[in-house]
């Protein structure tokens, strides 16, 4: 099936160190004996056009789930930033206007996502939109425009790091989520994590 330009383009942020699950890639955790990253695919993919994942390292690590693999396009882990640029250069180099960042290690991401951070710029007239809850703001999950990817190349040559210092720059827009039994953009970043998870698939 041919992807549909018109939708944002999806990027799967998966370049993290996952020091407190003592490295490796967290998206191939299992949970529910599918890879967790399997489940991120799965909520994500029908929102976006394309979807591709952000990673570093041997991309054959990743075939079987069929995604084309983009590498951070700053030397050195500059944290997500630098993943949100790699899916913003292949976005441009695909005519594409906007992606939509999620995190691989968040496996209940709203089914609703793309359409309220849509809903959120145009509502609230910001260049950017970020996904927030009552716990606070989720800022690897936004819609971000290509407009902007020079502007955040320069900025990371600068050493800007983390999302917040980048965006504030920027007009940015605010999609609120309900949370219910958990808030949806749960992720696991401890063993104790994973154990949650697994509980929170088993209730849902």
């Amino acid at each position: 099936m041919a992807a549909d330009m018109s939708l944002p383009s999806g990027t799967i942020l998966a370049g993290g160190l996952a020091r407190r699950m003592g490295g490796g890639d967290k998206g191939l955790l299992t949970i529910g004996d599918r890879p967790m990253l399997e489940h991120v695919i799965e909520r994500i993919a029908p929102q976006v056009g394309e979807l591709a994942l952000n990673a570093n390292g041997d991309e054959a690590r990743f075939a079987k789930f069929g995604l084309p693999v983009l590498a951070d396009p700053v030397a050195g882990y500059a944290g997500p930033l630098a993943g949100v640029l790699a899916g913003l250069d292949w976005a441009a180099g695909r005519g594409v206007a906007n992606i939509v960042t999620v995190a691989a290690d968040t496996p209940f991401l709203p089914a609703d996502l793309v359409d309220r951070l849509l809903d959120a710029a145009v509502g609230q007239g910001g260049q950017i939109a970020l996904a927030c809850t009552t716990g606070g703001l989720h800022p690897t999950f936004g819609l971000w425009p290509v407009s902007l990817r020079d502007d955040l190349r320069t900025a990371l040559s600068e050493g800007v790091r983390k999302v917040v210092d980048w965006t504030d720059r920027h007009g940015v827009a605010r999609a609120e989520f309900p949370v219910r039994e958990f808030d949806p953009f749960f992720n696991v970043n401890t063993p104790e994590d994973l154990d949650r998870a697994q509980g929170y698939l088993e209730s849902a």
